[in-house]
């Protein structure tokens, strides 16, 4: 199941920020949750693999069998295994819609998906994984830009920067994927290498 409890605790128990709020709070409480949080027992090599795996779970909302499918995947890629894996969950279109700025949060951006708020390249998609490619333009749908939300976010877009790898059209309420994840450039701090690691032992 995808997580839905206090995004604050998870935060705090893998110290990773996945909002805004979550940074606010590890900046005054950077220790797990519970009586004994501030004494942290040093993890095991498979618990800090485990871990990394987590963090990128509930970063990019993704359940454990989907995630499973994305590694899978990212094993038969050329390439760095690590490095594809980011990439397949980088070109998400909930995650494509958190990073052109349509949205404060993934799980917002999820939402905005579901409830059929885009079209990708003039069709209308409402599925949050759906898998963009190099040259896909991402919009909001005519009939809902003039929802309240959209309209409360027109002046933010005009100065958001999204990533080179995208382009943001604010006037047009879209953008477009202009090439693969440069993954150097995403600022994660999920270590890719620990969940290959994790992986291989099973």
């Amino acid at each position: 199941m995808r997580y839905t409890g206090p995004k604050a605790k998870k935060a705090r128990r893998l110290g990773m920020a996945f909002t805004a709020k979550d940074a606010k709070i590890l900046q005054k409480r950077n220790f797990a949750p519970g009586v004994h949080g501030q004494n942290r027992v040093r993890m095991s090599e498979y618990g800090t693999q485990l871990r990394e795996k987590q963090k990128a779970k509930i970063s990019y909302g993704v359940m454990e069998r989907q995630f499973e499918i994305y590694f899978k995947h990212a094993l038969k890629q050329t390439g760095v295994t690590g490095d594809n894996l980011l990439k397949l969950l980088e070109t998400r279109l909930d995650n494509i819609v958190y990073r052109l700025g349509f949205a404060e949060t993934r799980a917002q951006a999820r939402q905005l998906v579901n409830h059929g708020f885009f079209e990708v390249n003039g069709k209308k998609v409402d599925i949050a994984s759906y898998q963009t490619k190099v040259g896909d333009t991402i919009a909001v749908r005519p009939a809902k830009q003039k929802k309240a939300y959209m309209e409360k976010i027109k002046d933010k877009l005009k100065n958001f920067q999204t990533l080179d790898w995208l382009s943001l059209n604010p006037a047009q309420f879209s953008g477009k994927v202009l090439s693969s994840p440069v993954v150097d450039g995403l600022g994660s701090e999920i270590n890719t290498q620990l969940i290959v690691e994790h992986y291989s032992r099973t």
